[in-house]
């Protein structure tokens, strides 16, 4: 049998059609420069004792902004861990599916970046245990699919964990840290209290999109002019305040 019968086989092709369209999502991310977001803000306390208890607390915020010509469905691609806003709110056990996502590294990498990773990796593991005992087209080959199922996500905590630290030194267009606190704005969503939006930020003669979120908790509307207070403690957005004034102006 050719390549492209072994990939297409009853066994093999629900993760070649699944690694099919993750290529076209990034394909269509790098050409066009639409994000398909989802925010999923897992907010983590640790506490260090003989037990080891670990408590966590989950604030799921799920935005779309739509207004003007940014898509934005925030943040598939940049899940994250907040440690700074766990005081004075009620903390919960945690449960066994947020152990994975945290351990396999779906948390504190860009989430498409680890599912994309997993899946190769789960369609590498398939595609070669399957041609290599003619299991492709047989009950033994689902077998072997889903025995490759925990080795994956074993290989993709190994292959995903170095780049934690490369993440941690781009900002959201994936460019090399450029210093944008202080400078001025436009907000690209309609934001208040905890709520994460986006923005358009000139920095260096280049246009930067970046997440942010309001630094009183006041709302922000969409293409208002902002400034860049400070950045989150995880690198991941920046906290904004609305620049009431009338004697700049903004073009991008």
């Amino acid at each position: 049998m050719t390549l492209t019968d072994i990939v297409f086989s009853d066994v093999n092709i629900t993760l070649t059609i699944l690694f099919i369209i993750l290529l076209t999502y990034w394909l269509v991310t790098m050409i066009s420069g639409i994000d398909f977001d989802l925010d999923m803000d897992i907010d983590v306390d640790i506490d260090v004792d003989v037990d080891a208890d670990v408590d966590i607390d989950v604030d799921s915020n799920v935005g779309t902004g739509l207004e003007g010509s940014d898509i934005d469905f925030h943040d598939v691609a940049n899940t994250e861990i907040n440690k700074e806003d766990i005081v004075g709110k009620r903390k919960k056990s945690l449960k066994w599916w947020q152990v994975l996502l945290i351990y396999f590294n779906f948390v504190g990498l860009p989430f498409m970046f680890t599912f994309t990773s997993w899946i190769f990796i789960w369609w590498l593991i398939t595609t070669i245990s399957t041609t290599m005992t003619h299991s492709y087209n047989n009950t033994f080959g689902f077998i072997l699919m889903l025995g490759g199922f925990f080795p994956s996500l074993i290989l993709t905590k190994i292959f995903t964990t170095p780049f934690k630290n490369f993440f941690k030194n781009l900002n959201q267009d994936g460019d090399s840290v450029t210093e944008i606190i202080g400078r001025k704005g436009i907000s690209l969503s309609t934001i208040s209290e905890n709520k994460l939006g986006r923005a358009a930020v000139k920095a260096d003669g280049n246009t930067l999109n970046i997440n942010i979120k309001s630094l009183d908790g006041k709302k922000i509307d969409y293409n208002s002019q902002i400034l860049i207070i400070k950045q989150s403690k995880n690198k991941l957005y920046y906290y904004a305040q609305e620049y009431l004034t009338d004697s700049i102006d903004i073009n991008f």
